[in-house]
């Protein structure tokens, strides 16, 4: 690994790249939840993708022959699915809290999927973490919040799981560079989103002709500071460390968008939430702090 050890750690100027990284991806919450109440979820999250898809545009390669599958189903599962899925959450939800920290459970999903699908193996400290996040979302679900509207919480735990098996295409990546791969997401999954919104989504076009300033920041906050910018400095640490090293300081990005939906969005954490919010986070943290262990990498948090 050359100079990048673990020891080391990110140091001062990494360690502030890393916060940033999260208060973007952290902020891509709000500006969603603020745009949705101008924009449909399928309608908003093709918009994302497809100026994501123009702004990537120069870095997009043509893959490999043997890459298209794992790509398409990266663009599938990450982009149209995880999208898709996340914004009709958003959209449902009676706060931005327990939908942050639900979507965090793609790491123990991963981790299971891993050892399903890939053969990896992980020890008994690892089990015990994935089970205490799934417990965690358990007891989220008495929350008042999540009780109002509890399918917001299924369909960001669907998102999640597409998120999962977005990772697990991620690994089976060769010689796919990171904004190449996002770019790519963002094409193929852009089509699909749109096709869905013209199907059931018919205020579409009237809600699009008809949003402000705010529904399309919100596009473009998601698309060019939380995907483009917020991933490309991602980008940045996992070339100077290993990507086990850096992950557990992305953990610090729900935590903030949980701080921001209680500061601009007036949410009310009740003590379920902020129980079951601490055994989701923990589980995935100690996860996260067991792949440092090992030097295994870890999938990135992905912002909604």
């Amino acid at each position: 690994m050359g100079e990048t050890t673990v020891s080391r750690g990110l140091g001062s100027r990494d360690l502030l790249l890393a916060l940033v990284v999260c208060l973007a991806w952290a902020g891509s919450f709000l500006f969603a939840a603020f745009a949705l109440r101008e924009l449909p979820p399928l309608l908003f999250a093709g918009l994302r993708l497809a100026l994501l898809a123009v702004a990537v545009a120069p870095w997009i390669r043509l893959p490999d022959r043997g890459q298209w599958r794992a790509l398409l189903a990266l663009g599938v599962f990450n982009g149209a699915l995880n999208f898709g899925l996340s914004m009709a959450s958003l959209k449902l939800s009676a706060g931005l809290s327990a939908p942050v920290i639900a979507q965090q459970c793609y790491v123990p999903i991963a981790s299971l999927l891993a050892w399903r699908l890939l053969g990896e193996r992980f020890g008994w400290r690892t089990g015990a973490a994935i089970a205490l996040s799934f417990a965690g979302v358990l007891v989220l679900g008495f929350d008042p919040t999540v009780l109002q509207a509890p399918l917001a919480l299924l369909l960001m735990l669907g998102s999640a799981c597409t998120i999962a098996l977005g990772t697990i295409a991620m690994r089976r990546l060769r010689g796919v560079g990171a904004l190449n791969a996002q770019g790519w997401t963002a094409v193929i999954g852009v089509a699909p989103l749109l096709l869905a919104s013209a199907l059931f989504e018919p205020e579409a076009l009237g809600a699009m002709r008809a949003a402000s300033w705010v529904g399309w920041s919100g596009v473009a906050y998601s698309a060019l500071v939380s995907s483009l910018f917020g991933y490309g400095l991602f980008y940045v640490l996992v070339q100077r460390h290993p990507v086990a090293q850096v992950t557990p300081y992305m953990l610090l990005s729900p935590v903030m968008a949980v701080l921001l939906g209680i500061v601009f969005w007036g949410d009310r954490p009740g003590p379920a939430l902020w129980i079951g919010g601490a055994m989701v986070l923990g589980g995935v943290l100690a996860i996260a702090l067991r792949a440092v262990a090992r030097q295994r990498p870890v999938p990135p948090p992905e912002p909604v």
